[in-house]
């Protein structure tokens, strides 16, 4: 899969969303494409303290839990739709799991 498909799928996932008072969800979206060519997506989740999660991890987290481990190509965007880089946790994240 090109990037640029990857790239649309994650514009498509973003839904910003008020969850309540005090949490939101899906101003980033990711999506990545494992090494057997399939797509997983993820939002991010944001409360005020430091419990909510990266866009990046909800797509890692639905690809772990459907039995795969090998990420070909990740790709999250913001609420514009342009590309964001990987936070330090997010490349934390990938370096575990790929050591």
């Amino acid at each position: 899969m090109k990037f640029e498909a990857l790239i649309d799928i994650a514009k498509n996932t973003l839904n910003p969303r008020q969850l309540s008072e005090n949490a939101e969800a899906g101003s980033v979206a990711a999506a990545l494409v494992t090494d057997q060519g399939n797509v997983y997506r993820g939002v991010c989740i944001d409360v005020p303290c430091s419990m909510g999660f990266c866009a990046e991890h909800a797509a890692i987290a639905a690809m772990i839990t459907a039995g795969e481990s090998r990420i070909e190509k990740l790709v999250a965007v913001c609420e514009d739709g342009d590309i964001v880089a990987p936070t330090f946790e997010i490349s934390k994240t990938l370096f575990f799991i790929f050591l």
